[in-house]
């Protein structure tokens, strides 16, 4: 019985020992717990602190970025890369900008047209599904009037007709949106490449500047070179001289840009008084009150053509992008002793066929006997 006892009491002895021991293990395990907790609160902490600390320093490398965008282009040279145009060319595939990002900021030219397009597109695609979900009266419309078989080839042969015009008018809307907007800024931008040295251009002539955007890419261009130079936009209507300069203003080359009205058949400014002249798509609206086929809408785009030679420097640079007429420019360039004249490839804009046309004015300009300035603008 004893021994019985004593075993027993050794017995519950052990498992108390048992149960002590997990106890400890269980209070061991608890602490483990506490102290891992305790380390990732720490780096979690000390992550977020980083990644404030790293904020406030972006903060700051923005707040100077920004800062120095807003230095005098005479200060610095480098300069360009900070303009929305620089920046949305960066972030755009392959330089180019969205459409809707020139839209944005140049609004859309010749909107009425678009719309008149669209409109009658629309009103031709609802004639056209009116003629294919009532073929079978219309036919008997036209059979009033024709036997059975050519009223069904007349109501199939307009409904045709009607669907293939509506296709075509938003072919040509579509088309006109596109000249307005990407086309329009690509040309310009290779408009302003076939000018070789921007650095030395103290004063470019847009002619027929219009919303800005052969403007402002010329003033960009500036501000990419560090050039202290400005570029005026001359345009017949006030207002969209002053809407110019909001544009200007958007694209962060406010400062390189002047708007002036006026006529460009008698430029307001002095002989041989800028480096560079541009014009896009503006030469041949000069003189369309007399037609565009007419002899004295053509005169008229020469005396144009005059004056935008009169104002260059000797060994100044044009470029004129413009439509149809282009032929006309060549010959009045080589007339006028032009040298360099370049023509580029065809390209389809407003439904109509384009060219750009570059040229150089000789550093030497010598007039002979039969010859006057006055001729430049007839």
């Amino acid at each position: 019985m004893c021994s019985t006892g004593e075993a027993r009491r050794g017995g519950d002895k052990r498992g108390e020992e048992r149960r002590d021991e997990t106890g400890e293990e269980r209070r061991g395990e608890a602490r483990r717990r506490r102290v891992r907790r305790g380390e990732t609160r720490r780096r979690a902490r000390d992550s977020s602190e980083n990644l404030h600390h790293l904020s406030r320093k972006q903060k700051c490398v923005l707040h100077n970025h920004h800062s120095e965008s807003h230095i005098s282009p005479r200060n610095s040279k480098n300069q360009g890369r900070d303009s929305p145009l620089s920046y949305l060319e960066e972030m755009g595939k392959a330089g180019s900008r969205d459409w809707t990002q020139i839209y944005a900021i140049y609004g859309l030219d010749q909107w009425q047209t678009i719309v008149f397009l669209l409109f009658h597109a629309v009103l031709f695609t609802i004639l056209s599904l009116l003629y294919l979900t009532y073929f079978d009266p219309i036919t008997l419309f036209f059979h009033r009037l024709l036997p059975i078989a050519s009223a069904r080839f007349a109501a199939g042969f307009t409904g045709s007709v009607t669907a293939l015009s509506a296709l075509c008018l938003f072919v040509a809307s579509f088309h006109f949106l596109h000249s307005s907007l990407p086309l329009h800024y690509d040309v310009v931008q290779r408009m302003v490449a076939s000018v070789h040295d921007w650095s030395t251009v103290k004063h470019a002539l847009d002619l027929g500047c219009g919303r800005g955007i052969l403007l402002n890419a010329v003033a960009t261009q500036l501000k990419k070179e560090g050039s202290s130079g400005r570029v005026v936009g001359l345009d017949r209507s006030k207002m969209t001289s002053l809407n110019t300069l909001h544009t200007a203003k958007l694209e962060g080359v406010g400062e390189y840009v002047t708007c002036r009205e006026g006529d460009p058949r008698r430029l307001p400014f002095g002989d041989n008084y800028f480096d560079v002249v541009v014009s896009a798509v503006f030469v041949h609206t000069v003189g369309k009150e007399y037609g565009h086929r007419t002899v004295e809408a053509s005169a008229e785009r020469m005396r144009v053509v005059g004056e935008m030679v009169r104002v260059l420097k000797p060994g100044g640079s044009g470029v004129v992008w413009d439509l149809l007429h282009v032929p006309e420019y060549v010959r009045r360039l080589q007339e006028l002793k032009m040298e360099d004249i370049r023509v580029s490839e065809r390209v389809t804009a407003f439904m109509v066929s384009s060219q750009i046309v570059s040229f150089r004015k000789p550093s030497q300009h010598s007039f002979g006997l039969g010859e006057v300035r006055l001729d430049w603008r007839c």
